[in-house]
């Protein structure tokens, strides 16, 4: 089916069909054998880092490519559509650098900035905490003053990229209780008294590792602070956005491969001597399928160009984030349903579809949020 694209330059359609024949050649033919072995595809994120994927939206003095948002996000939806784990991977990476782009200190930009960008470098976000998810005000890691840093001890859960990130931003307590008392730390992976747990077993998005990181009496010096001291959570709130947006647009470009997978299924089983895309039954389900999709695309598209113009859009992420997802559960759902039991086998990717999709109902928020989010914005 034609998927209409918008773009602002020849540049960005070059690039766009770069990624487009990646995510069909070189993603889509392996994701089901990385996530069976649980296997991190690190060369392949890397090579998206050499082609710019994780610098597009950010300004072109750090090394990024100067584009906007809009396309970005297009370029995540065809990741998605080949394969989610990497698209995850890129937004992790994207939201990990744009804490520290926005809030960093200078040296601590040109330190790390253009590696991470370029994909040299791995980050992770360290937010979460057994009794801190959705309540990050809860959080009790803590950053205590030291002579000459802060030493960082506590236990985080739930950290994407743990085990194979190189540099983590840390959330952590440095003053009262509430949102008011949290500072953000750039911690490398190597510093003594990091300590990765191993992966969750998860039902799904296996190839991209999720564990606990413990950190017990981590010293950082104090320029290594992304933000203010207790002014952590303006650090948080700036990725919130862009991370609803991320994951809209992993959630679209999901429900497109399945509903891909399952049209073309459709015209070729037969049942009673007809193709079954023929029955009324069969090719409604697939017309609400492409209706739902496109207008999650619709609306992910028209909230970016809001951020690329400045515009606040808090409630209109929690919205894509809200819609996408929802659609993306019920379009793999249906895409299962069409295959019949083969659906539920994993000789086909549906059923491996159906669990990811699951994830983007969680993560970044869970969708009982995002309504939260949504009704006090009216």
């Amino acid at each position: 089916m034609t998927i209409h694209r918008y773009f602002d330059s020849a540049e960005q359609a070059e690039l766009f069909t770069l990624v487009t024949k990646i995510s069909e050649k070189e993603l889509a033919p392996v994701a089901a054998a990385f996530e069976a072995r649980a296997e991190f595809p690190r060369q392949l994120v890397a090579r998206l880092g050499e082609l710019g994927v994780m610098g597009l939206a950010f300004p072109e003095r750090w090394g990024g490519g100067g584009q906007s948002v809009t396309f970005y996000l297009q370029v995540v939806e065809e990741l998605a559509r080949g394969w989610l784990a990497v698209a995850e991977s890129v937004h992790l990476q994207v939201l990990t650098c744009r804490g520290l782009a926005q809030y960093g200190k200078d040296s601590l930009r040109e330190r790390y900035l253009p590696a991470m960008l370029e994909g040299r470098l791995l980050g992770g976000n360290c937010m979460s905490e057994a009794e801190a998810g959705s309540d990050l005000a809860a959080m009790t890691t803590s950053a205590t003053a030291t002579d000459d840093g802060y030493e960082i001890s506590g236990l985080k859960t739930w950290v994407s990229h743990a085990g194979v990130a190189d540099v983590y931003l840390v959330y952590c307590r440095t003053g009262r209780s509430g949102p008011g008392g949290i500072s953000c730390f750039l911690v490398e992976a190597a510093q003594d008294g990091v300590k990765v747990f191993p992966p969750f077993a998860k039902m799904g998005v296996c190839a991209l590792p999720t564990a606990q990181v413990a950190f017990g009496e981590v010293r950082v010096p104090a320029e290594r602070m992304v933000g203010g001291r207790n002014r952590g959570m303006l650090v948080a709130a700036s990725v919130f956005d862009h991370g609803r947006m991320g994951i809209s647009a992993c959630a679209v470009g999901l429900a497109q491969a399945a509903l891909d997978y399952a049209s073309a299924y459709a015209k070729e089983r037969r049942q009673f001597g007809s193709p079954i895309a023929s029955f009324q039954g069969m090719s409604f389900m697939l017309a609400d399928m492409a209706a739902q999709i496109a207008a999650a695309r619709a609306l992910v598209l028209s909230t970016a160009r809001l951020i690329d113009d400045g515009h606040p859009a808090s409630a209109e992420a929690a919205k894509c984030k809200l819609f996408a997802t929802d659609t993306a559960m019920r379009v793999t759902t249906d895409a299962v349903q069409i295959l019949g039991g083969y659906g539920y086998v994993r000789d086909h990717p549906t059923e491996r579809w159906m669990r990811e999709a699951k994830l983007l109902q969680i993560i970044e928020g869970t969708n009982q949020i995002q309504r939260a989010t949504i009704a006090q914005s009216l």
